[in-house]
């Protein structure tokens, strides 16, 4: 018989619609389908299909296995489980005992694709409420319901992948934290803690202020002018210059300079 290439429903799909009602076997009964087969055979065709082979067939049809997955999403999962090589249970067993042993980066990766989603926990939660068979599953969606019972799951695929990657992670980081070291120690060649300062804002001119002697008499600022006045006494003019110079000084400078 030729192909007609229609969109099949599936069974959760026709709930509620007129094909619920319908009685296949009642209806094969009353057509004459050796007409139709002699009409329609293709000219490759062998003998003609036994009518009662195919009564036989959808008085069947109730009790062929269920599919929750989408069909492309378990013919993609099916070629996962193929490449993994274990069990269904073998795979809970080792992601929930995280052997990496048995899981390695690239099947983890293609693993975390099938993480279920809301739609699918949906399904699989009112196939399950339904007391309905696991045997009626196909293989994959059977997958589906063991790893779907795997508490965190989402969070134990990340771990294990992070886990599976670490050592190639640190072969990429090393000569960036050796450059990260170098630097580091470039700079802290003396004993201070902070590095070589180059320079400093004028605001770091208010900690002057901050910083006190130990009788708590004098303050850095202090200090720092009694050392201009007693080693550069060619500065005691300087801020006049400054003011003279320019209508826009700065705050911190007349701090400075209201010192001398």
């Amino acid at each position: 018989m030729p192909l007609l290439n229609w969109q099949a429903l599936m069974e959760e799909q026709v709930a509620g619609t007129v094909f619920t009602e319908l009685d296949d076997e009642s209806v094969l009964g009353e057509l004459n389908m050796d007409v139709f087969e002699e009409l329609f055979k293709t000219k490759a065709q062998s003998a003609p299909v036994d009518v009662g082979t195919l009564k036989v067939k959808v008085a069947h049809k109730a009790s062929s296995k269920i599919a929750l997955l989408e069909p492309n999403r378990a013919k993609n999962l099916a070629i996962t489980l193929r490449k993994g090589g274990m069990s269904t249970a073998q795979i809970c067993t080792a992601i929930q005992s995280y052997n990496l042993d048995l899981l390695n980066s690239d099947f983890l990766e293609l693993l975390e694709r099938f993480i279920p989603s809301d739609y699918e926990l949906r399904l699989i939660e009112k196939y399950e409420r339904e007391g309905r068979p696991l045997l009626e599953l196909s293989e994959e969606d059977r997958f589906m319901v063991a790893f779907s019972k795997i508490p965190r799951l989402a969070q134990r695929i990340s771990t294990l992948t992070f886990m599976g990657n670490f050592s190639e992670s640190i072969l990429l980081l090393k000569p960036q934290l050796n450059a990260i070291i170098a630097a580091s120690m470039r700079i802290n060649f003396h004993l201070g803690k902070r590095g070589p300062a180059y320079g400093f804002r004028l605001q770091s001119l208010d900690l002057l202020l901050d910083m006190k002697s130990t009788d708590r008499k004098l303050t850095l600022l202090h200090f720092i002018v009694s050392i201009i006045q007693e080693k550069y006494p060619q500065l005691h003019t300087l801020h006049m210059n400054i003011f003279t110079s320019t209508h826009h000084y700065n705050s911190k400078c007349v701090l400075f300079f209201n010192y001398f």
